[in-house]
């Protein structure tokens, strides 16, 4: 299997002591925020990086969002760059631009030069965004579905073409020849997250896109996604492997389960409670009211799944030391353990391709730094060895 390490870059200073009426202020002032904290935290993160490379993951990923301490990679691709000076080996996933609320052009313009960069280890994910980010932007969320399609459709043509031109809804260009162009050609490898989108499902097994199923979400019902967009592969005339899938979870280890979580699980909490959350609505029927999520959007799930599903994409803010343990994608635990439930995960939903996370919420520098060096040298080479030969059927 190939493993990823992924992490949202948070605010490293906990900021539960803001909250009113349970909520972290949004928008949170100026007043709040600490440089010195955040020079020292994208320090910290080219520094565990390295350590990874060191230690044989296979790739990075990098994540865009705005205006909270949820996240500061607000562009990761500034992020990559810099990381791309550091790194000789491993790939650069940028998971991923968020294609409705950029100028498309620019974005298939810094690509390019991140591919260079990085001599062709750059993979490109493309990301719709959530809520908060419209709002910062001045986006209307009526017009995501549309913005993303067109800004994929105009980023491929300057990659692949000499020179394009383009009419749209939204943006427009002629003759256009970009310079410099990506060394993987015809352009680099594209992959996408899906929360719950029936949309872009469909439109992934048009594309033949990779997806990660589920930023949350119950293992059936990111099963049912995985054999919708398997049937939608199949519609268009590509083929489910367990390389179109890329499977998320979170890892810790220490000498038992209930360590493991006594140790990461406030992390983990304090980053379901008052960061994932901040400035941002997760309600399926809200969206639909805002147009970011249509009516049908829900379609793939079986019956016997939806309520299930649809709970555990609303209820993170209930999450609590007591229910977190019960988690699906929660890898912790002693070494073996750790190795044997991301197997059982990867073998569930037919993947070859993980993306871990061992940093969520604040946690110290020297924890991450030693869950890194833990894994990379008593988990990592176990599930290196490891192939997953049938996609889920």
């Amino acid at each position: 299997m190939q493993i990823f390490g992924f992490d949202f870059l948070a605010y490293p200073e906990q900021l539960d002591h803001l909250k009113k009426d349970g909520e972290l202020p949004y928008p949170l002032t100026k007043e709040h925020f600490k440089p010195e904290l955040a020079v020292q935290n994208y320090e910290d993160h080219l520094e565990a990086w390295c350590l990874m490379e060191e230690l044989g993951f296979d790739g990075v990923g990098f994540n865009e969002h705005h205006t909270s301490p949820y996240g500061l990679m607000t562009s990761p691709n500034v992020m990559a760059a810099a990381a791309s000076q550091r790194l000789k080996r491993m790939k650069m996933l940028i998971y991923g631009n968020l294609l409705p609320i950029h100028e498309p052009l620019r974005l298939a313009e810094e690509l390019s030069m991140l591919d260079c960069l990085s001599n062709g280890r750059l993979i490109s994910g493309f990301a719709r965004g959530i809520p908060r980010e419209y709002l910062a932007y001045n986006v209307s969320m009526s017009e995501s579905r549309a913005r993303f399609e067109e800004a994929y459709k105009i980023i491929k043509r300057a990659w692949t073409e000499e020179v394009f031109s383009y009419e749209g809804d939204f943006w427009s260009y002629s003759d256009v020849a970009i310079w410099p162009r990506p060394v993987q050609q015809p352009h680099p490898p594209v992959w996408i997250p899906v929360s719950a989108s029936q949309e872009t499902l469909d439109w992934a097994g048009r594309e033949n896109v990779p997806i990660s199923p589920g930023a949350l979400g119950t293992l059936a019902g990111r099963q049912d996604m995985v054999r919708y967009y398997g049937r939608q592969l199949a519609e268009n005339g590509h083929t489910l492997t367990p390389e179109h899938i890329i499977g998320t979870a979170n890892a810790f280890i220490a000498d038992s389960r209930e360590q493991a979580i006594a140790e990461a699980g406030p992390y983990m909490v304090y980053f379901y409670r008052t960061l994932f959350g901040h400035g941002n609505t997760a309600n399926v029927e809200r969206q639909r009211a805002t147009g970011y999520r249509s009516e049908r959007n829900l379609e793939w799930l079986s019956p016997e799944n939806r309520e299930d599903f649809l709970n555990s994409i609303q209820t993170f803010r209930d999450a609590s030391m007591e229910n977190i343990e019960h988690q699906d994608r929660l890898c912790f635990g002693n070494p073996d353990d750790v190795r044997d439930s991301i197997i059982e995960l990867a073998e569930s939903l037919g993947t070859n391709v993980l993306m871990l996370h061992f940093n969520r919420g604040s946690m110290p520098h020297s924890m991450f730094m030693n869950q890194i060096e833990r894994f990379g040298r008593e988990v990592l080479p176990a599930l290196h060895e490891h192939q997953v030969t049938q996609a889920l059927s």
